[in-house]
């Protein structure tokens, strides 16, 4: 047993780590979720504005990391549409757009209460990195001057009064590297004076801890980060687990993503061990 543990093949090693994969996504296991004191403080940063309150949330990401990313920014907007926050979009990454129009999608499709202008809208995309958050503190429409749609924003409810991000009541961003949290911590967060929360990817998380608690009051660091958010929504609005918008972004994505993760990393583990265990037999046997 030994020997064939010892001359074992990779490719069963690649085989069993397709298993340790595709069984979790195929039985719909989820691990238990737990709850952080910093999943707590972001859900906190959101559910403690009185509803309708003014959030601006910053989708800075792309498809390269929306598998960490992605069920962080449902979450969001699904939490500011329970509290009926009005939600202003944005991003300074190009390819962040197409999640902007998810989330509203998601918006349209389980929350047809809420109507676009009146309660959530979008500015899309704007180039110029950390130089678009300077602008848009000082004056918004000297830099946009219309929405995602091209409509002028003094036609626009949300916008119509709107003079500059010193308005929101809320940052929430979504980030996976430059230009993103740290940005909008410099530049925004911090001269202005605004309350901000953040999600980020998990080597990211390291570079944020330090801006912990102030200015940001929490931060959701990885899959890990958005599963723990999305358990404390479940808790506190049960009905997000019968949304059926699996399309566009399930009520427990990260969560359900949590359980390939988990089952792979104990694979991992045990081989190590196994790896280690034959080692050591080895060495005492003087093969080593």
């Amino acid at each position: 047993m030994l020997n064939f543990l010892r001359t074992i093949d990779r490719r069963w090693i690649f085989a069993l780590m397709g298993v340790a994969v595709a069984l979790p996504i195929l039985l719909r296991f989820s691990p238990p979720t737990d709850v952080t004191p910093m999943d707590r403080s972001v859900y906190e940063a959101i559910e403690a504005l009185p509803d309708g309150s003014r959030v601006l949330l910053s989708f800075d990401f792309d498809p390269g990391s929306q598998g960490e990313l992605l069920p962080m920014s449902t979450a969001f907007t699904r939490h500011c549409a329970e509290k009926k926050h009005k939600m202003y979009f944005m991003c300074l990454w190009p390819l962040g757009e197409p999640f902007i129009e998810n989330a509203m999608a998601i918006l349209k499709e389980e929350y047809p209460d809420l109507k676009y202008g009146t309660d959530f809208m979008s500015f899309g995309y704007k180039p110029g990195g950390e130089a678009v958050i300077k602008n848009i503190i000082v004056d918004w429409k000297q830099l946009f001057i219309t929405d995602s749609r091209k409509q002028d924003l003094g036609e626009v409810p949300m916008t119509a009064k709107l003079k500059s991000a010193k308005a929101m009541n809320l940052i929430v961003n979504i980030s996976a590297g430059d230009p993103g949290t740290k940005q909008w911590v410099q530049y925004a967060a911090t001269p202005a004076g605004l309350p901000m929360v953040a999600g980020c990817t998990g080597v990211q998380a390291p570079l944020l801890y330090p801006y912990i608690p102030d200015p940001l009051d929490g931060l959701l660091a990885a899959i890990k980060g958005a599963a723990g958010y999305e358990q404390i929504l479940l808790d506190r609005y049960p009905n997000m687990g019968e949304m059926k918008s699996s399309a566009l972004g399930s009520s427990t994505a990260a969560m359900q993503r949590m359980g390939p993760q988990f089952v792979g990393h104990l694979l991992m583990i045990v081989l190590i061990v196994i790896g280690n265990v034959i080692f050591f037999i080895d060495r005492s046997r003087g093969a080593a």
